[in-house]
């Protein structure tokens, strides 16, 4: 476990190298998604949204053209040439877990409507928590799960 200080010599350490040369590169920041309802009028409108679903780490309702509704985990999504050749694959959340596959071309509407399960769940909220709990005198520090609910 690093302290502040040696955090801060090693961010030095690897200020000058290329990120494309690290093993490990730095990640990227999230977007707080959570209740938004992207628009969707342009194809890359589609395709940015439905990316941001995959990476999204909490339910999603999608409306399909024909006025039927989906909700559920975004686990995989293939992008082919044209929106007819893209889908997403979804989990649905309740009792049917049969996964489905939704085409690009079908979606009208998408909602990021679950909980974001993973918000605020880095390792540097965690260490951030583990030096607080420690300043305060606490002993036997472990990582615990959250509640889902």
């Amino acid at each position: 476990m690093s302290t502040e200080a040696q955090e801060a010599v090693r961010q030095e350490q690897v200020a000058h190298v290329n990120p494309d040369e690290q093993e490990v590169a730095a990640g990227r920041e999230r977007e707080q998604l959570e209740g938004w309802i992207p628009e969707m009028a342009t194809e890359a409108d589609v395709r940015e949204a439905l990316e941001k679903a995959f990476d999204y780490r909490g339910d999603i309702t999608i409306t399909r053209r024909d006025g039927s509704k989906v909700e559920g985990y975004v686990f995989d999504r293939h992008n082919g040439r044209s929106l007819g050749d893209s889908y997403v694959r979804v989990i649905p959340s309740g009792q049917q877990r049969t996964k489905l596959t939704v085409p690009y071309a079908e979606i009208a509407a998408l909602a990021f409507t679950g909980r974001d399960t993973a918000a605020g769940k880095t390792f540097e909220a965690w260490v951030k928590k583990y030096w607080e709990k420690k300043a305060a005198g606490e002993t036997n520090i472990q990582i615990e799960p959250e509640k889902l609910d």
